[in-house]
């Protein structure tokens, strides 16, 4: 054996040596283990959300749209960013429990559909608070009644799937503003 192949090998064995002990150290590779989930719980929460785009403090603001959106009438290619308060009541001045904090995408052609990338973030003095819902969905938003599909979470939601059940208690077209009734059913761990 020539002197650069051994060179070469006591190089690769230093080298594996040393990779090992750095994942041995840092853990960052490591076997499958089994891992058991805690009991799934189903929760079911009531709350209202309040999307507005209109006045001197909107929670819904426009933030790209397609050359072509104003010709469609379905605002087609319009993107909206919202920080939504959710309340226990209908009444703007009601409890807040949380924030509606996400996306909204108009993506119908022929439709007013959405499609909804938001997080429901409580924010209220119990057991949620700083837990969150992810929903991923799309949002036919001139149906009065649609469901939306929870696809995870954090906190006491963690692991979380499930449907809201929403309907849309009053709207404002002109202005832009819609109070959204919510009841959420999530199963988690």
């Amino acid at each position: 054996m020539g002197v650069m192949a051994i060179l070469v090998l006591q190089f690769s064995l230093v080298v594996l040596v040393l990779v090992t002990q750095t994942q041995q150290a840092h853990g960052y590779w490591s076997e499958t283990v089994p891992y058991e989930m805690g009991k799934e719980k189903m929760t079911r929460l009531h709350f209202y959300l309040h999307d507005t785009m209109s006045g001197d403090n909107p929670s819904a603001v426009v933030v790209a749209e397609a050359p072509s959106t104003n010709k469609s009438s379905t605002l087609f290619g319009r993107l909206v960013m919202m920080d939504d308060p959710l309340t226990e009541g209908p009444d703007p001045n009601s409890k807040l429990v949380g924030r509606a904090q996400g996306l909204d995408g108009l993506a119908g052609q022929k439709e007013m559909a959405l499609v909804m990338a938001i997080s429901l973030v409580f924010t209220s003095d119990d057991k949620y608070n700083g837990s969150t819902l992810s929903v991923l969905t799309q949002n036919p938003g001139t149906h009065p009644e649609r469901q939306f599909a929870v696809v995870g979470g954090t906190g006491l939601f963690r692991f979380a799937r499930g449907v809201i059940d929403a309907k849309t208690y009053s709207t404002n077209a002109a202005a832009g503003n819609s109070i959204i009734e919510y009841t959420v059913t999530a199963i988690h761990y």
